[in-house]
């Protein structure tokens, strides 16, 4: 099977919803697992994360922001102008390509199209994402070594 052909798969197991896909060949043994959804609340929720009966732990789970509709309208309005370069296929996206170096771009770089955004690593393999458009990076929208599903929005790009 061809890494095409598997980015494809994971494509449309994102977008089909089911949780879990396994392939098995002679020569080969693939499982594409979807991440399922989670609700956030306004309110705290706690979480109770069953270990061993002696080893009961709490989390607590981040309450979601709250936006006015006045407010999510600007936030729109204000977007609207830019282009935004989104995430190919599902996997961790790096910012830089490794610890060690300057990340590829920062709020601010200017980019042409075809130069290197960022990494999405998806099953142990490193895919260079470029950018699709010229302009100027304006705003970073996902954090570094974090995980993204397919179709997630990554930049904004102010077009020249």
């Amino acid at each position: 099977m061809e890494i095409k052909e598997v980015q494809n798969l994971i494509k449309f197991v994102a977008k089909s919803g089911v949780s879990e896909v396994k392939i098995e060949n002679k020569d080969f043994k693939l499982t594409i697992k979807n991440k399922p959804e989670y609700v956030t609340s306004a309110a705290p929720v706690t979480t109770q994360v069953a270990m061993a009966p002696q080893m009961q732990m709490q989390a607590p789970v981040a309450a979601a922001p709250v936006q006015t509709p006045a407010a999510e309208a600007d936030n729109q309005a204000d977007d609207s102008k830019y282009i935004t370069i989104k995430a190919p296929i599902i996997g961790t996206f790096y910012r830089k390509p490794s610890p060690d170096k300057p990340s590829y771009v920062e709020v601010g770089s200017s980019v042409n199209e075809g130069d290197v955004v960022c990494i999405i690593e998806a099953m142990k393999l490193f895919n260079e994402i470029e950018s699709e458009v010229s302009g100027k990076i304006v705003k970073i929208l996902v954090d570094d070594a974090t995980p993204v599903e397919f179709d997630q929005p990554l930049f904004l790009v102010e077009p020249f």
